[in-house]
């Protein structure tokens, strides 16, 4: 199976802004501690606007996508941002193979 790409972009309800970031950095620290099959997994901030976070992720298939999102730091951090967040937007790619 192919490389899966995640684009999760992450709008968060002004006041709640302090809180999710610090939510979204443990997120990313758990990520890195404890889950295998990731390739790449950055937060970023847009410049744009101050309450809206990226995460783009690369995973080496399928499977460990799903594993990471049963995994305890995911789904607590799902519960801890419930009514947080103006909008979650989960992008799931896969990479084409164009021949040049």
């Amino acid at each position: 199976m192919s490389k899966i790409t995640i684009v999760a972009k992450i709008k968060v309800k002004e006041e709640f802004t302090v809180e999710v970031y610090s939510l979204l950095v443990n997120l990313h620290k758990n990520t890195h501690k404890k889950d295998h099959g990731f390739i790449q997994y950055d937060l970023h901030k847009n410049i744009d606007d101050k309450n809206s976070f990226v995460f783009i992720e690369t995973w080496e298939n399928n499977e460990f996508l799903d594993v990471h999102m049963q995994k305890e730091h995911f789904q607590l951090f799902l519960k801890n941002t419930k009514n947080k967040l103006e909008n979650l937007d989960i992008t799931k790619l896969e990479k084409l193979k164009i021949k040049n």
